[in-house]
């Protein structure tokens, strides 16, 4: 599991810690890569492998997540990378995908 940096990021990691007993955790502030102030945790990746995302559709998994951080997602953070994995489609070790590069919001 990952170690998260800065304070929201530890609750974040502690919070998906708590209510879907991960195999295996990553929680990643991907703000620098934004146009946010900097030190801001605003944007997150999050790959979380759970036996709770067992026989769930994929949007359902979403919706368990942002459930969980439903409290960050309305008081700072902007942006959610989910990736929710079922224990048994997991291969450890791979590697997420790189987010996409950002192209500064507002359709610029």
């Amino acid at each position: 599991m990952s170690t998260a940096e800065g304070p929201v990021a530890k609750i974040i990691q502690e919070k998906l810690t708590a209510t879907f007993q991960p195999k295996h955790l990553e929680v990643a502030c991907e703000s620098h890569l934004h146009n946010v102030p900097k030190g801001a945790e605003k944007h997150f990746r999050v790959q979380v492998v759970s036996d709770a995302f067992e026989g769930i559709r994929v949007i359902e998994r979403h919706r368990l997540v942002n459930t969980c951080l439903s409290h960050e997602l309305a008081n700072g953070v902007h942006a959610l990378r989910i990736d929710a994995i079922p224990t048994s489609k997991w291969t450890e070790g791979k590697q997420q995908d790189p987010s996409p590069t950002c192209k500064g919001g507002f359709g610029k």
